[in-house]
């Protein structure tokens, strides 16, 4: 008669699986949370994130080989626990020694011309590297004590049993900081839940009354205030969240000025200032740039601006309907709203919040407007209408979405202009540094072959493009007459915006969905501009 098989462990067992388990979820839970906290000073590229992961993987790998040296060394409930804590006590550290070593490394790391890659790439070192490895230790940990509790028979048991507790732990911190904690409570308190969850699982295992101090002082960590992410030097920050999708701030200087910033804060993506509609800096050329082309709407492709019947007022408003991909707070919605109040405008951008923000902060009420809560080239894609403009504002410098920078993406542009409709993009861009520009102007030009360059400040420039001939002199032109599409208060700026267009960079490479180079390219220019 078989004998029977010896029972797979008990209470200790499933002691182990639960901190196996806690511990799992805290390691991912802080990852997300880590690449979160990077991202008000380093931005939320892919290369931060590729940072984040490999310096976790190391720090998990290193974690299971020292775990398995300490397994043999101490193989007991007691030492795991003890050493599960010290973890739970950095990961609460974390929020609280953040910000002054982020600010302190974006200074430092600049000066050291190595770039956002390094500075995001010390940054998790410094905060995640030291938890992770020992959260990482725990699973091999655990596998030697649990292998004291049972018998070699079940050992493929215990292990399939422990490492999937630790997959699935992870895939809960990943899922419930992403979805749950982040929204609700912020990036800071999503370290301290996490690291809150696992301090009192291990003083459970070490069996003694003064471990639950700990836990309690965690909890306590929890109750005090975050205060303001990231300071601000030149200004009061009067709002600032954070969403699934970024890290969101309004700031207000002496004079009521308000700007609108995202992640890292390197680029303003809107100015709100009270009773006016210029802000004097690229938001004003979406005024003027489509006037470019020629007039389509009246029938006459080919005639110019000048040409148009003297009427008192114009025929029809003009553009008569315009897309915004990356509407922001609505700088340029606000703008087409007074100057020309009979322009429909589809805005759309992927964060609802930031719209919230551009209602309450900076006066976004154009009638006319609909928003679109969508990521921007997917809506493109399903749209029905056509447009006289399409405006492409969604390049969230320095780091800007690959697949709206690629031949594919410009050729949907083109499907969805009128006859004689123009696209706008805003390029944000190191000073001196042309190679962004190129690339896009190369790129653009295989879906819209007219392209011209509007060179607005040293950081930003404007591309038109066109499938049919544009023109600078087009825009003064639409400013002569009785008829004039243009308001006579835009005539300065039509003026000074025609002289400064420019034919546009030759020399960039062509991007397409399967390979788009975005990242490294900026943050190559990034370097080249600290060196200068």
């Amino acid at each position: 008669m078989p004998m029977a098989a010896s029972p797979p462990p008990g209470t200790s067992g499933r002691f182990l699986g639960l901190l196996v388990f806690t511990t799992g979820a805290c390691t991912m839970g802080a990852e997300i949370a880590g690449a979160r906290l990077l991202a008000p000073y380093f931005g939320d590229s892919t290369i931060v994130w590729a940072n984040t992961i490999a310096i976790v993987l190391v720090a998990l790998s290193i974690g299971y080989w020292i775990g398995g040296r300490l397994a043999d060394r101490h193989p007991d409930l007691r030492s795991l626990c003890g050493t599960v804590l010290c973890g739970a006590i950095l990961v609460t550290l974390i929020p609280f020694f953040a910000r002054p070593f982020l600010g302190a490394s974006v200074d430092a790391f600049d000066e050291l011309s190595v770039g956002v890659f390094a500075g995001s790439l010390a940054g998790v070192l410094v905060l995640l590297a030291i938890p992770v490895m020992i959260f990482g230790a725990v699973s091999p940990w655990a596998l030697r004590i649990a292998m004291d509790n049972s018998d070699v028979e079940h050992a493929g048991q215990l292990a399939g049993r422990l490492y999937a507790l630790s997959t699935a732990g992870s895939l809960v911190g990943t899922l419930v900081s992403a979805m749950v904690t982040i929204p609700l409570i912020g990036t800071q308190r999503t370290f301290i839940v996490f690291a809150l969850l696992v301090a009192i699982v291990a003083s459970i295992g070490l069996r003694k009354l003064w471990p639950a101090l700990i836990p309690a002082a965690v909890a306590c960590a929890a109750l005090v205030p975050v205060g303001t992410i990231k300071a601000s030097s030149d200004g009061e920050v009067i709002f600032e969240a954070e969403t699934p999708h970024q890290y969101i701030r309004v700031v207000e200087t002496d004079d009521g000025e308000r700007r609108l910033e995202l992640n890292e804060g390197q680029a303003i993506h809107s100015i709100y200032r009270p009773g006016e509609y210029l802000v004097g800096n690229y938001w004003d050329e979406h005024l003027v740039l489509p006037f470019v082309a020629p007039p389509g709407v009246t029938g006459a492709r080919q005639a110019t601006w000048a040409t148009l019947p003297a009427h008192p007022k114009p025929l029809k408003p003009w553009p008569r309907r315009i897309a915004i991909l990356g509407n922001a707070a609505g700088t340029v919605a606000r703008a087409y709203g007074h100057f020309y109040p009979g322009t429909k405008i589809d805005a759309v951008e992927i964060d609802g919040k930031v719209t919230e923000v551009g209602r309450k902060y900076f006066g976004l009420d154009n009638p006319n407007m609909e928003v679109h809560t969508e990521d921007a080239r997917p809506w493109l894609e399903a749209a029905d209408p056509v447009y006289d403009v399409i405006m492409v504002d969604a390049y969230h410098q320095p780091y800007i979405p690959f697949y709206m920078a690629t031949k594919e993406f410009f050729e949907l542009v083109r499907d969805r202009l009128r006859p004689g409709g123009v696209v706008l993009i805003n390029v944000g861009h190191p000073e001196n540094s042309d190679a962004l520009e190129e690339n896009l102007t190369a790129t653009l030009e295989e879906a819209l072959p007219e392209v011209l360059r509007d060179p607005v400040t040293d950081t930003n420039t404007m591309l038109v493009g066109a499938a049919g001939p544009i023109e600078p002199g087009n825009i003064i032109q639409a400013t002569k007459g009785k008829s004039s599409p243009i308001p006579p208060a835009l005539d300065n700026l039509a003026t000074d915006t025609a002289i400064r267009i420019r034919p546009p960079l030759s020399g960039g490479d062509i991007w397409t969905d399967d390979h788009a180079p975005v990242e490294w390219l900026v943050d190559l220019s990034l370097l080249d501009y600290a060196r200068e």
